[in-house]
């Protein structure tokens, strides 16, 4: 079986989503700005929605098994994200959290009305993420639904009557080479969707108003990811805090075009993307 670079916490250098090197773009802060998009290659292919350090842990496992060498790569894959979903999500969702699994993602507003995603579904969107620096505020745009959304970093506090929104209020600062966001007053979204491969039947991104975030933002030695690590806490959905990692890669030709293309459908079929 062909491996995939995919490293233990005891070899952190070798693969950014585990531990990054010191970044070469940190001088005042770090040159995060650009735009990124879907990994590439099968290095990256285990994170590019979402991922947790139990499924890295769990792939690195698999790997590391002479056992799994001719086994098809998807299959080591998808072992590893049931452990993740069986062993850290399951067991990480209230009576609450836990009953909006397996719903129909055909009752997903996105698809029947084109409504943009909430939030935790946003942050964790697939395909284009543009980052634009400056001195007071990070800009935002996401290649799905063309979703803006400005991070502030100059210490503002949300005013006293703010009320949630589905991208919530972001104050950010650096520490290091990292960006760190924290982000609150977050609009409720209940909705269910289908979050792909890894993530069908999982915690799909339903939350309460009662949604808090923490978000870092690294960039790897050599420019080519940009790595998410996200701390959700929301006491509707979730027992304790989840830690979910995500990548993009470096895609400067790319470029984000208006989401006009939604279309509400006319008619469909229930029940096809089920477990």
């Amino acid at each position: 079986m062909n491996r995939v670079i995919v490293r233990r916490a005891s070899q952190m250098a070798a693969f950014p989503l585990i531990g990054l090197a010191t970044s070469a773009f940190s001088q005042d802060r770090p040159d995060l700005t650009g735009m990124y998009s879907d990994p590439q290659g099968l290095e990256d292919f285990f994170c590019s929605f979402w991922c947790s350090d139990a499924g890295l842990e769990r792939l690195n496992e698999l790997l590391d098994d002479p056992a799994n060498d001719e086994r098809p790569i998807m299959d080591v894959y998808a072992e590893a994200a049931t452990f993740q979903r069986d062993e850290y999500m399951h067991p990480n969702l209230t009576e609450a959290g836990a009953a909006t699994l397996g719903l129909d993602p055909a009752d997903d507003p996105g698809f029947l009305y084109c409504e943009p995603w909430g939030f935790a579904r946003e942050i964790f969107a697939p395909h284009q993420l543009s980052l634009e620096q400056h001195d007071d505020r990070v800009e935002m745009l996401y290649g799905e639904w063309t979703i803006r959304r400005t991070i502030w970093l100059d210490g503002r506090e949300p005013a006293a009557d703010l009320a949630p929104s589905s991208m919530g209020f972001s104050l950010g600062h650096y520490e290091g080479d990292t960006l760190v966001v924290e982000t609150t007053h977050i609009g409720a979204n209940l909705a269910p969707w289908d979050g792909g491969f890894f993530t069908t039947n999982v915690f799909d991104g339903r939350h309460s108003d009662s949604l808090r975030a923490v978000e870092r933002y690294t960039r790897s030695a050599d420019g080519q990811r940009l790595i998410l690590d996200v701390t959700l806490e929301d006491p509707w959905a979730l027992r304790e805090p989840i830690a979910m990692k995500k990548v993009w890669h470096w895609a400067p030709e790319q470029e984000i075009a208006p989401y006009e293309d939604c279309e509400r459908p006319t008619e469909f079929s229930r029940g096809v993307n089920q477990p």
